[in-house]
C-alpha cells in the first residue's frame, strides 16, 4: 500500500519519543522485571519444585509481596493501550496536523492503518524485550534453560499479550475519532476499562445470582450451572480471556475452566498437556480475543474514513 511505511515509520517514532509512553513502559518494565525476580527467588527457594516448566512459572507467580508479571500485563496492558490511541485522530486534528497530511497525496486508510500498527509494533517490541529479559532472570538465577515446548509456550503466551493491548489500542483510536477532545476520548476509554476490568465481576455475580439463586443447601448441579453462567459472563471482559489464555498455556496441567462434577475427577491423572492440547483448551478464548480485536478496529476503520475532516 502506497505511503503506509513512511506513516508507520513516522508514528513509530513518535510513540517511542513519547514521554507518556515512556513513563508507563518505564513503570511495566521495573515492576516486571522486579516481580519476576522475588518469584525467581521464591521458586529457588521451593525444594520440592519440579525443573520441568519451572520457567513458564516465572509469568504466574508472585513473590516479595509482589503480584505476578501477569497481573501487570493485565491491569497496566490497557492503559499502556489506551496511551498510544486516545489522541491518534483528534490530536492530530487539534493541532492541524490531520487536514495537512490528508491535503498531500495520501489515502486515508494508510493514516490509521501506520498508526494502529505503529501501535501494535511498539507494544510487541516492549513486551518481546521484557519477557526475553525475564528469560535471562532465568537463566543467570535459576540455572534454568527454558526447553522448546516452554519457548513456543510463552511465544503464544506473547501473542495474548500483544492481542489483549491491541484491543484497547484500537478501543482508544476509535473513541479519539468519535470524540473531539482527546480528553473526553481518554476519560471514556478509562471509563471502559475500569467497567470490564472490576465492574463486570460484580454485575456477573448479580444476574448468576438472579438466574440461579443458590444456598447452602443447593445440589451440585444448581452450583454447577451458577459458576457455568458467571464465567459465560465474565468471558466479555478481555482481562479474563487474557487470564485463561495465559493460565492454560503457562501451567499445563490446566484442563478445563469452570465447575467440574466428582465423577469427572475419578481415574483423572493430572499429567501435563501438550501445546496442542493447550491450545484446544484455550483456542475459543484466542479467537474471542483476536475478534474483538479485529471488529473495534474495524469499526475505527469506517469511522475514519466517512469522518468529515476539517481544519481547525
Amino acid at each position: 500500500m502506497y505511503g503506509l511505511l513512511p506513516v508507520f515509520l513516522k508514528e513509530l517514532t513518535d510513540q517511542f519519543g513519547s514521554r507518556r509512553f515512556m513513563l508507563i513502559t518505564l513503570i511495566i518494565v521495573i515492576t516486571g522485571l522486579f516481580s519476576s525476580y522475588t518469584a525467581s527467588g521464591a521458586l529457588g527457594e521451593e525444594q520440592f519444585l519440579s525443573e520441568e516448566y519451572l520457567f513458564l512459572n516465572l509469568f504466574t507467580s508472585a513473590g516479595g509481596g509482589l503480584p505476578s508479571f501477569l497481573f501487570f500485563i493485565s491491569f497496566f496492558g490497557p492503559l499502556l493501550g489506551i496511551i498510544l490511541g486516545f489522541d491518534a485522530i483528534n490530536g492530530e486534528r487539534t493541532r492541524g496536523t490531520l487536514s495537512l497530511i490528508l491535503s498531500q497525496p495520501v489515502y486515508r486508510d494508510v493514516i490509521i492503518n501506520g498508526k494502529f500498527l505503529a501501535s501494535i509494533a511498539t507494544v510487541a517490541i516492549m513486551i518481546a524485550s521484557i519477557m526475553v529479559m525475564i528469560a535471562g532472570i532465568s537463566i543467570a538465577k535459576l540455572g534454568v534453560v527454558p526447553n522448546g515446548q516452554e519457548v513456543m509456550r510463552a511465544l503464544l503466551f506473547f501473542v495474548a499479550c500483544v492481542l489483549y493491548v491491541a484491543f484497547w489500542t484500537s478501543l482508544a483510536i476509535l473513541f479519539s475519532i468519535v470524540f473531539e477532545k482527546s480528553s473526553t476520548s481518554a476519560l471514556m476509554s478509562i471509563a471502559l476499562w475500569i467497567f470490564l476490568a472490576f465492574f463486570v465481576y460484580m454485575i456477573a455475580g448479580v444476574i448468576a445470582d438472579e438466574v440461579y439463586p443458590i444456598t447452602q443447601q443447593s445440589d451440585p448441579e444448581l452450583l454447577a450451572k451458577h459458576e457455568s453462567l458467571r464465567t459465560m459472563l465474565l468471558r466479555f471482559s478481555p482481562a479474563v480471556l487474557l487470564e485463561e489464555i495465559s493460565i492454560a498455556l503457562l501451567n499445563p496441567t490446566v484442563r478445563v475452566f469452570g465447575p467440574m462434577f466428582e465423577s469427572q475427577l475419578k481415574g483423572l491423572i493430572l499429567t501435563p498437556l501438550s501445546l496442542g492440547q493447550s491450545v484446544l483448551v484455550i483456542w475459543p478464548q484466542f479467537v474471542a480475543l483476536i475478534a474483538a480485536s479485529i471488529v473495534c478496529f474495524a469499526v475505527s476503520y469506517l469511522a475514519f474514513m466517512r469522518k468529515e475532516i476539517r481544519s481547525v
